[in-house]
């Protein structure tokens, strides 16, 4: 994120829009847009490419959360939503939309920035997470490729499993590659000849 957050505010009510732009201003540098018509929500979102996205509804209804969702924001930034009052079920929506703060009577300008600097915090422990889960994954799947691609050369030249591992590594070294990359060439060769 650049030194100036640019964040949507999306407000149907121009005082209370006023309320947070006017409170964001004074708590730093923001470029701050408002949205005041939710109908479009996720196009006006990806058309602006905001940081963060701060929404402010009396009671979100569940089309406004698939439209946040679909504008695919939450994961890509950090979402506030402030709330009047809260129907039942739409807390455990919100979270599902990927909303990092969901706040129930919450609009007080003392509060707005607090909030925003929470929102921001949850959405990149949440973002560490998802690319640590995408790195564990990745790497269990190099891990049963490279056991197969051991298996295989176990099996074809009657070596031990440090041995086809000693071949798999010095062959990935000779052609400059991963040892996963050169593995999985070999599952691949090795499928296409069977």
């Amino acid at each position: 994120m650049s030194d100036a957050l640019s964040i949507v505010v999306v407000e149907t009510d121009r005082d209370r829009a006023l309320l947070i732009v006017d409170s964001l201003r004074d708590a730093g540098a923001f470029d701050v847009h408002v949205i005041s018509e939710p109908t479009g929500l996720a196009r006006k979102i990806l058309a602006r490419q905001p940081d963060v996205v701060l929404i402010d509804l009396e009671s979100p209804s569940r089309d406004t959360l698939e439209e946040l969702a679909l504008a695919s924001g939450p994961l890509d930034r950090p979402v506030a939503m402030f709330v009047d009052r809260d129907n039942e079920g739409l807390t455990d929506a919100a979270i599902e939309a990927g909303v990092s703060a969901y706040v129930v009577d919450g609009l007080q300008r003392q509060r707005v920035k607090p909030i925003l600097d929470a929102a921001i915090a949850r959405f990149r422990m949440f973002q560490r997470m998802r690319t640590e889960l995408a790195e564990t994954k990745r790497a269990l799947e190099e891990r049963k490729v490279i056991d197969r691609a051991k298996g295989m050369l176990m099996k074809a030249r009657g070596v031990d499993e440090d041995e086809a591992y000693a071949l798999l590594r010095k062959t990935a070294m000779d052609q400059g590659r991963r040892v996963a990359e050169v593995a999985q060439a070999l599952v691949t060769a090795a499928g296409l000849l069977s």
